[in-house]
């Protein structure tokens, strides 16, 4: 009875686990991730997965050997580094370079609204001088007690205000009345012929610069204003001549000396 309660217990206990080789332990190190038969049939939770091996990539660099793969990751950032380094020079010698430019541009432009200050207020003191002369010269004029002279310097201040139909009135009583040297009445002329020029009366204005250059030969304004008459009837063969009296009195009058070379090459073309 005592021999075949101990073959039934032999018999009922579970034979011992056969020897399993190291792979196929389940959670080894080779096992593969994920879950076993063993553990789907039992109920049990998945072991966790194995840590993934380390990539030779990931591995320390012994300290025998500098590896070619800290270089490849330093270099880039180095090229970076250099770059920022060469864009903040760049960056220092812009702003360096910004105060002088911005320099120059105030100064240059300082300089250009100084001259034109000094234009204007030299227009207005001019405005405002003749402005006081044809004050006191009409002031003359209107009680009678205006000379020649001064119906002379009126006329003058009436043409450079461009006022030419009362400068001519004022010029001709001027030549009528005219009490001085006759060599200075060129100059009344003159400035009548210039009065006429303007107001298209080229006929007129050639009499009256032939008049001023026969009381003053020398008179080379009046020869250019002559030759300047004749050139606008397309006299050139006129012109030319009027040009060469003032070039024998002013070799280095700029105006005869153009206009002369002008005049040539049109009769040059024409012939």
């Amino acid at each position: 009875m005592q021999r075949a309660t101990c073959v039934a217990l032999a018999q009922a206990a579970p034979a011992a686990p056969r020897w399993r080789p190291l792979a196929a332990r389940r959670g080894g190190l080779l096992a593969l991730p994920g879950r076993s038969r063993s553990s789907s049939s039992s109920g049990r939770r998945p072991a966790a997965p194995a840590a993934a091996l380390p990539s030779p990539l990931e591995l320390p660099a012994s300290s025998s050997s500098s590896s070619g793969l800290e270089l490849l990751a330093a270099q880039p950032r180095d090229l970076l580094l250099s770059t920022h380094v060469q864009a903040a020079l760049l960056g220092d010698l812009a702003e360096g370079l910004e105060a002088p430019v911005q320099l120059a541009y105030l100064v240059t432009l300082m300089g250009f609204l100084v001259v034109g200050a000094y234009l204007v207020v030299r227009q207005v003191l001019i405005r405002r001088e003749l402005e006081e002369a044809a004050k006191v010269l009409g002031e003359r004029v209107r009680t009678g007690e205006a000379t020649s002279e001064d119906y002379f310097e009126l006329g003058v201040i009436l043409l450079r205000k461009k006022l030419y139909t009362q400068a001519t009135k004022n010029l001709e009583k001027a030549q009528k009345g005219w009490q001085g040297e006759p060599e200075e009445l060129a100059q009344v002329h003159n400035a009548l012929g210039y009065a006429f020029f303007n107001m298209e009366k080229t006929e007129a204005a050639i009499a009256e610069y032939r008049k001023a250059v026969q009381l003053q030969p020398s008179y080379v304004t009046a020869w250019n204003n002559l030759g300047d008459a004749y050139e606008r009837k397309k006299a050139y063969g006129d012109a030319l001549a009027a040009y060469q009296e003032a070039l024998t009195y002013a070799p280095d009058n700029k105006v005869a000396q153009a206009r002369a070379e002008y005049c040539r090459t049109r009769l040059a073309r024409t012939a």
